[in-house]
């Protein structure tokens, strides 16, 4: 699979730096899924800041995909939505259960796993390198308009024309068999 972001409108980039993942390197493992089995996952979501927003941003979004998933749709590890668009940094683990370390009025969407929660990466043992895209989306909205129970692909059918700009990086994962 290609870019995911190739069949909808290009947007401003903006820059997204993390403490615990670099661009286009392996994941620690504290990033990988101890709920999937993966050896040393611990579910922890990595520390994320971000700068350079385009003017007229509202709020932020934050989604972690993985393109590579064996499902025909890619899976979803973790959506946070209605940012406040003062907010440029998420501290490391703000992806627990009861979502103490999101700022006010954030709030995490169910991924694919129905657990509204980060859920690390974990590629199928002997599947190869999986790319996981982790994105924050400025939007033009304060409030994306979606509820507590959404999935994802519904949060970016939302953004859809809501998005000003967008800030990546893409980390790896592999489990060897």
């Amino acid at each position: 699979m290609n870019n995911p972001f190739a069949r909808i409108p290009e947007v401003q980039e903006f820059s997204l730096k993390s403490t615990d993942i670099t661009n286009e390197r392996s994941l620690p493992s504290i990033h990988l899924s101890g709920i999937f089995g993966v050896p040393g996952g611990e579910d922890v979501s990595p520390e994320l800041s971000w700068e350079g927003a385009p003017e007229g941003t509202k709020s932020f979004a934050v989604t972690v995909y993985d393109a590579d998933a064996p499902t025909g749709s890619g899976f979803w590890h973790w959506a946070v939505v209605n940012i406040p668009a003062n907010v440029t940094h998420l501290p490391r683990n703000a992806g627990t259960p009861d979502g103490a370390n999101l700022p006010n009025g954030a709030y995490q969407l169910p991924n694919d796993a129905r657990a509204a929660r980060f859920i690390g990466a974990a590629p199928p043992a002997g599947h190869g390198a999986h790319r996981y895209y982790f994105v924050v989306h400025a939007l033009d909205v304060e409030d994306i308009g979606v509820g507590a129970e959404a999935t994802p692909a519904f949060l970016g059918f939302n953004m859809f024309g809501h998005t000003l700009g967008r800030a990546v990086i893409v980390a790896h994962a592999e489990v060897k068999e």
